[in-house]
């Protein structure tokens, strides 16, 4: 069942709302000024608040403000007898869902309660999905190491500036990129991957910068690239080391001047993308034998972090291991299996050439083969 809440200081305006929003089923509560409102409102979870706009003690107006404040999602339906257009672009500006005037329309009031309270629900849906998201990217480990890194992320995540993340393949390289993205001021907007290693040479252009209509042969239409795609957000240039020389000198030269051409065009296009790179190779060396673009590499690493393989964090298997097995369990639907203290020892003492990754297969395989507890026999049957 909705709940929502009527702010007005006119007692017998709100008498007449609870009767027809009670009627149609919805739980509701009632303040006489903003301030009583306000408090309502940090006490309990409202879809929607029908709020006047002239009150004592506080308007309606600052009390959307507050309310914002508080992230409850909340949303405003402005009611005012003053239908000026000023009065509802501000309400507008801030924030509000809609702006009825007194006496309001019946048909159109429900309507417009039905709306609002669909769009909380989105936005609950939406904060919902967010933090499951962010929890599936979230970096498991309290070694120095992985401190180390994480404690990197926090520090630049809310600057601008580029990144390059290097590491094993498997050590946690893209989860590294979307933490540092989810952290940002532009979290709101794209973060948009591509894996230069898995494009052939003759298409990351096209790929990253989009091309024109018959600027090739199969360009049959005008294709919209990746810098585009990420404008205002992020790009995560992932196995950059691999990317061709002409494609590194494009990337430099959208780097240096905030634009790019699409292939087969001459339109400058502006961009506003915050980059991130990530490689498994030493770029470093890579230059050393022409194959890497010295001034790109300095371009991107501004900040650089290392993901450290697992074999140099051992101490945080059993964490690891604990998370596989819980978000297995979650997608399997079944419940979740335990690892034996010596099981885990063991877990602990093997190679992990494939690092993070690797655990994460392993663990599923032993949830799929073995019986509720996690031996040692089955650990050196099935890693």
């Amino acid at each position: 069942m909705a709940r929502l809440i009527i702010i007005d200081d006119e007692k017998s305006i709100r008498d007449a709302l609870r009767d027809i929003l009670e009627y149609e089923g919805y739980e509701v509560d009632e303040a006489k000024d903003g301030e009583e409102g306000l408090d309502l409102i940090k006490q309990n979870s409202y879809d929607v608040a029908l709020c006047d706009i002239k009150m004592p003690k506080m308007d309606g107006l600052e009390l959307l403000l507050k309310a914002a404040d508080v992230g409850k999602g909340t949303q405003f339906i402005m009611i005012s007898a003053y239908g000026n257009v000023e009065n509802a672009v501000e309400a507008t500006k801030r924030g509000a869902f809609d702006f009825i005037i007194k006496p309001p329309d019946l048909n159109r009031l429900l309507v417009t309660v039905r709306n609002a309270i669909e769009k909380a629900k989105l936005v609950m849906e939406t904060k919902t999905l967010k933090r499951r998201i962010y929890k599936l990217n979230e970096i498991v480990g309290d070694s120095d190491p992985i401190r180390r890194v994480k404690d990197t992320i926090d520090r630049v995540a809310p600057t601008e500036a580029r990144v390059l993340i290097t590491g094993a393949n498997g050590s946690g390289k893209e989860m590294v990129a979307k933490q540092i993205h989810e952290k940002g001021s532009r979290s709101a907007m794209p973060l948009i991957e591509v894996n230069c290693a898995a494009i052939p040479s003759e298409l990351i252009e096209s790929e990253l910068f989009g091309h024109e209509k018959g600027a090739f042969t199969g360009a049959s239409a005008r294709r919209t690239g990746k810098f585009e795609q990420a404008d205002g957000g992020t790009l995560f240039l992932d196995e950059i080391g691999d990317m061709s020389l002409s494609a590194q000198a494009k990337v430099l030269r959208a780097l240096q001047e905030s634009k790019i051409t699409r292939v087969g065009g001459d339109k400058e296009i502006k961009i506003n993308v915050r980059v991130i790179a990530a490689t498994n190779k030493d770029l470093r060396k890579e230059i050393q034998e022409g194959m890497f673009r010295e001034d790109l590499f300095h371009r991107l690493s501004v900040i650089r972090i290392h993901v450290p393989p697992l074999a140099d964090r051992r101490e945080d298997i059993p964490l690891l291991a604990d998370k596989f097995l819980h978000d297995i369990a979650e997608e399997y639907g079944a419940q979740t299996k335990e690892i034996t203290p010596d099981a885990m020892v063991y877990l602990q003492s093997l190679a992990w050439t494939g690092n993070v990754r690797e655990l994460r297969n392993v663990v599923e395989r032993l949830v799929i083969l073995c019986g509720d507890e996690i031996s040692r026999n089955d650990v050196e049957m099935y890693a």
